[in-house]
C-alpha cells in the first residue's frame, strides 16, 4: 500500500474507536470496550511495527539530533508510522483518562470535551483531566 493509502487507512480505523469512547456506555470489559481498549490499538500497533521494521532501516535518519529527526521522517512510510504511533498512543492515554474521569465521578458531557483534546492535542487534554482533578479535590476541602 501506498503510504497515503495507509495514512488514510490509520485515520479512518481511529474514529470509530474515539467515538465508542466518548459516546458509548463503559462496561467492565464489554464487547463495544474491547473496541478502543484492545481492538483499535492492537491493529494501530501492528501497522506500526510493520512499518518500522520495513522502512526505518533504509531512512537514513535518526534520533540524535534534529536533522536527524527531519530525515528519519522525510520516508513518507516512516512518517506514517510517527502518525500511527500518534495515533495508538492517544487512544490508549484517552481510555486510561476516561477511566480515570469515571472514577472522579466527572459527567460524561464533561468527559466529551477533555477526551476530544486528548484525541487532537495528547498531552494538553492530559493536563487538563490533571488540573481538573485537582480543582474538584480542593474544591472538596
Amino acid at each position: 500500500m501506498t503510504a497515503e493509502q495507509l495514512f488514510a487507512l490509520a485515520n479512518a480505523a481511529v474514529l470509530p474507536a474515539w467515538a465508542i469512547l466518548i459516546l458509548a456506555p463503559r462496561g467492565r470489559w464489554g464487547w463495544v470496550d474491547i473496541i478502543p481498549r484492545v481492538m483499535i490499538p492492537a491493529l494501530l500497533s501492528a501497522l506500526y511495527a510493520g512499518l518500522i521494521l520495513t522502512y526505518v532501516h533504509g531512512s537514513g535518519g535518526g534520533f540524535g539530533s534534529i536533522a536527524l529527526v527531519r530525515q528519519l521522517f522525510a520516508h513518507d512510510h516512516v512518517l506514517v508510522a510517527g502518525w500511527v504511533h500518534y495515533l495508538a498512543f492517544d487512544l490508549m492515554v484517552g481510555v486510561m483518562m476516561a477511566a480515570k474521569m469515571d472514577q472522579m465521578g466527572l459527567s460524561r458531557l464533561s468527559q466529551a470535551p477533555l477526551l476530544m483534546l486528548i484525541f487532537l492535542f495528547g498531552p494538553l487534554g492530559v493536563l487538563l483531566i490533571w488540573v481538573t482533578e485537582w480543582l474538584m479535590r480542593w474544591g472538596t476541602k
